[in-house]
């Protein structure tokens, strides 16, 4: 506690003792070779440990974060651990977790232009870069949310809102009151699900052949419906977070053109193939698109919570989604002057500058870094798949687009495969989950982190080569 300060300042006064230690901390996770797995908690040990801290008086920094390292810390799985292949992991450059101390120190936030113009125009940068990448017009923009559910929630009320407004201006106001759907694959991701349920509009379910949505299934589901006017948009996935399938991008773009239909890309995951040449002829299509998203922090290296949401014409999604109040305006300037307000492109108002530590970790590691890495990725899994081949215990499901693999170990159960990955994780071999695929139970790998080795990986098949794991 710092003294000789009145009691209502001291949490705002500098505490330098403090300060060191939490820096030490800090400096000895980054110098790291490699982050641990660590393990899930139990909630009566943790319940034990946290019992009781929260008082008038508080309590010394050093037994603070002692308890954090010792025991809050050790039940946190560390996504950014090489061994972490379950989900979609996180891997941040050391560069963009430095400067998000940065951010959050300096208590950056980045919601209009006349708060934030630096913070904004730099995030921005690293917009037009993604945009680029993706073939999008040099009108394109967007802004930084905090994750893939918040993009496509912001991007599909602007889809919802448009087509709504198209409608009314052909039949008039009573429209507004009719049902509008949105196209997509059974093969979405579950946020596009709880997206539509959020915005009231029906999903129009396409089943494709053979898992990956391509332009003659949404045009033969739109030829054979009754009512294809109250369609008013269609949801692509560029990499499923699942298998990561990138679908028909450019035959799905030509439909939607053909019916007036809002082009909306989900790469949360998979966009960022974007900047990997290797499998970049994948994406055409994507320059078609009215919204797109992918989220940095999952295979573009960036902290948590970081996504990127990108419009063709920014000025639709400002017409949805721009908040008017008196002490707004101040924000919004009708004397021509530039003007760039995140807070118009999306459903949120406050916001950090959550795109900055992409942005530096970005300028200063170059552009051709984030292509090795993640082309990594790629090259390994495609390593593995064909591992998995050779082994007569084991199958691969289909061959891998991007950076997932699933498999099947022949014979196994679901608790074989639970076994598995329990046993994998008590010797700190891998953090891995199991998925389902077309009703059975199955595993998989999800790679992210450019420190992942073929080596960690052959260490977890060959522990699947026992005749069960249970």
């Amino acid at each position: 506690m710092v003294d000789n300060v009145p009691a209502h300042q001291r949490m705002h006064h500098f505490d330098a003792a403090q300060t060191h230690l939490i820096l030490d901390y800090v400096t000895e996770r980054l110098s790291m070779d490699e982050t641990p797995l660590d393990f899930p908690g139990d909630k009566g040990v943790i319940d034990s440990v946290l019992n009781g801290l929260v008082t008038a008086e508080g309590i010394p920094t050093e037994r603070a974060l002692g308890i954090y390292d010792d025991d809050v810390s050790k039940t946190v799985l560390s996504a950014d651990s090489p061994r972490f292949w379950a989900f979609i992991p996180n891997a941040p450059t050391k560069a963009s977790l430095l400067f998000d101390m940065i951010v959050s120190a300096a208590s950056l936030q980045g919601i209009s232009w006349l708060e934030a113009a630096g913070a904004v125009a730099a995030e921005n940068q690293v917009l037009r870069w993604i945009s680029d990448a993706a073939g999008l017009p040099s009108t394109s923009g967007g802004v930084f949310v905090s994750g893939g559910s918040a993009a496509n929630l912001s991007a599909l009320t602007v889809a919802r809102d448009i087509g709504r407004r198209r409608l009314i201006e052909k039949y008039g106001p009573e429209a507004r009151l009719s049902r509008l759907r949105i196209a997509v694959s059974e093969q979405v991701h579950s946020s596009i699900k709880n997206t539509l349920s959020i915005l009231d509009i029906d999903p129009l379910i396409v089943h494709p052949a053979d898992h990956r949505l391509l332009g003659s299934d949404l045009a033969d589901v739109l030829a054979a419906d009754s009512d294809p006017e109250s369609v008013v948009g269609v949801v692509a996935t560029s990499g499923t977070t699942n298998a990561g399938i990138v679908d028909d991008l450019a035959g799905i773009s030509a439909v939607a053109k053909q019916y007036g239909l809002w082009f909306h890309v989900d790469g949360a995951y998979g966009g960022a193939g974007l900047f990997a040449p290797s499998v970049r002829a994948q994406y055409s299509g994507i320059e078609n698109a009215d919204s797109f998203i992918v989220d940095p922090h999952k295979w573009l290296f960036a902290p948590f919570d970081c996504a990127a949401l990108v419009y063709r014409d920014p000025a639709l999604a400002k017409s949805v989604h721009t908040q008017k109040a008196g002490y707004l305006d101040a924000i919004h300037h009708d004397d021509g002057s530039y003007e760039w307000n995140p807070t118009d492109y999306a459903y949120h108002l406050t916001r950090r500058a959550r795109g900055l530590p992409l942005w530096f970790s970005l300028i200063v590691n170059g552009t051709d870094a984030y292509t090795e890495a993640i082309e990594h990725g790629i090259a390994l899994t495609r390593e593995v798949a064909s591992e998995i081949e050779q082994r007569a215990n084991l199958e691969l499901i289909r061959e891998p687009t991007l950076s997932v693999v699933l498999f099947r170990r022949i014979g196994w159960t679901s608790a074989d495969y639970d076994a598995w990955a329990h046993d994998l994780l008590v010797r700190q071999v891998a953090f891995v989950t199991s998925t389902t695929w077309e009703g059975e139970v199955v595993g998989r790998f999800a790679f992210a982190h450019p420190a992942t080795t073929f080596a960690m990986v052959v260490e977890a098949l060959d522990a699947l080569d026992v005749d069960s794991a249970g």
